[in-house]
């Protein structure tokens, strides 16, 4: 009994990742990084990221609650 990922592997074993991106109609720089990714790490999975992200200062904040008011996401509807 064959799984997916042994389907997937003999139709994309030896292939160049020009070809693989045709097959799974994925662009080729997504292909092209994840061989990269795979290479280096050994796996594909996303890894922790080093480091504390920014804390929102006031100024990043107001600007942000600017940019909300200027173009809302709510659209309305014309009957």
């Amino acid at each position: 009994m064959q799984t997916a990922s042994t389907n997937i592997c003999e139709r994309l074993c030896n292939k160049s990742i020009r070809e693989m991106s045709l097959l799974l109609n994925i662009p080729l720089t997504t292909v092209s990084g994840f061989i990269t990714k795979w290479k280096q790490l050994g796996t594909t999975a996303t890894q922790p990221q080093s480091g504390r992200p920014r804390e929102m200062t006031a100024g990043s904040a107001h600007a942000e609650a600017h940019s909300a008011q200027k173009s809302p996401t709510v659209c309305r509807i014309n009957n």
